[in-house]
């Protein structure tokens, strides 16, 4: 039988620092190569020039960068959403809504998570009904039929969990309450607008399973509960409610930030935080080489102190299989900040799984991504 033990023999060559991401030698480029994220065993190379100072690129592996606020086109459906990307265990979608759906939808692939991205508005499901806003998670049980009204217009990420099931991640020695208390969690109610909108009108259900459509029309509204008990419901979550983990003197990785996992990817929460003040600690993401996973980023709002030419609205994609880190502009504040804190707000994926990319990706992508660490070339 296989033994899941890794091969582990710390060694140390030529310069090098005690301490991972701090104090390194003069003059040098940090770069972390690790598996299983940042949890496996790990090497940290000391470089003498930027490891992302290439001058050319040729092939299908790259960096990639989609600009999704181009996406503009409304649709009636999140089962009309563009594709982004996708594996067999998770699916990102960019969804327009319309000022109200005329019809509830249920996903039979899997949990969905909605991340509102802009605009406000009320969703009614199985449960009840819930207000929302921009900044908001809402983690909808996989077959929860559900629709939204917008009182704003709203574009959304909608990251489906195929096949599995979202949970919170294992906060260890932090305790339960570390990042978010559980009780900052909203649930949706049963109150005088779910009743309000209950009735004898003919209602659809498109339903969504190994990703084809059916309808079941009913003679009237099913989200007709009365009421419910349990511990299976939707839950909403904003990220101002999120309180992130720091490190005056170590910069934590990105995993750090776990939000909620499911089965083979985990989704991140990005919010404002102090910089470090340690002087010797790294101020900014370190080079590392993520050689399990791939990495996407979605910047929401705020000011993305370590990548150039990114503004809300766009995605990169890092795929395994490249060393990978801070821009230049960023990566000249490395030890020394412009400002005491981050203003950023970003969800991240890591899958355990190649992505494909969507076809609505390709229609919205900055080609010249990859060369944004060198020549710096600008968006079109």
């Amino acid at each position: 039988m296989a033994s899941k033990q890794y091969i582990a023999f710390p060694r140390s060559e030529g310069l090098s620092s005690r301490q991972a991401h701090a104090d390194l030698p003069q003059g040098t480029y940090e770069r972390e190569m690790g598996k299983e994220g940042f949890f496996g065993p790990a090497t940290h190379m000391y470089h003498a020039n930027p490891p992302t100072g290439w001058t050319r690129w040729e092939g299908p592996l790259r960096p990639r960068a989609f600009d999704l606020a181009r996406i503009n086109a409304e649709q009636p459906s999140p089962w009309d959403a563009a594709d982004i990307l996708h594996n067999a265990h998770c699916r990102l979608r960019f969804w327009r809504a319309p000022a109200a759906m005329d019809h509830l939808a249920r996903n039979a692939d899997g949990d969905e998570l909605l991340f509102i991205h802009t605009g406000s508005g009320r969703l009614f499901c199985d449960y009840g009904h819930m207000p929302f806003r921009a900044g908001d998670y809402i983690l909808l049980p996989r077959s929860t039929m559900w629709r939204i009204e917008c009182d704003a217009p709203v574009a959304a990420l909608l990251i489906e969990a195929t096949g599995s099931t979202y949970q919170l991640p294992d906060r260890g020695i932090l305790g339960k309450h570390a990042q978010f208390d559980p009780a900052v969690l909203a649930t949706p109610a049963i109150d005088d607008a779910f009743r309000a909108q209950q009735g004898a009108r003919e209602t659809r259900v498109v339903i969504k399973r190994r990703d084809a459509l059916s309808t079941v029309t009913y003679p009237f509204n099913p989200l007709d509960a009365v009421g419910w008990h349990g511990d299976l419901a939707p839950v909403k979550l904003n990220v101002e409610d999120i309180r992130p983990l720091m490190s005056h003197r170590y910069h934590l990785p990105p995993s750090a930030q776990t939000t909620f996992v499911a089965n083979r990817f985990v989704v991140c929460t990005f919010t404002p935080r102090p910089f470090e003040t340690d002087p010797g600690a790294l101020k900014v993401p370190f080079f590392h080489n993520n050689d399990d996973y791939d990495e996407v980023l979605f910047y929401h709002a705020g000011d993305f102190f370590s990548r150039d030419n990114i503004h809300a609205g766009m995605m990169t994609l890092h795929p395994c299989g490249f060393t990978h880190g801070p821009h230049p502009k960023a990566l000249g504040n490395a030890f020394t900040p412009k400002k005491p804190a981050t203003d950023e707000y970003a969800v991240m994926l890591d899958t355990r799984d190649a992505l494909d990319m969507g076809e609505a990706a390709r229609q919205v992508e900055w080609e010249d991504y990859a060369y944004s660490w060198g020549v710096k070339p600008q968006p079109r």
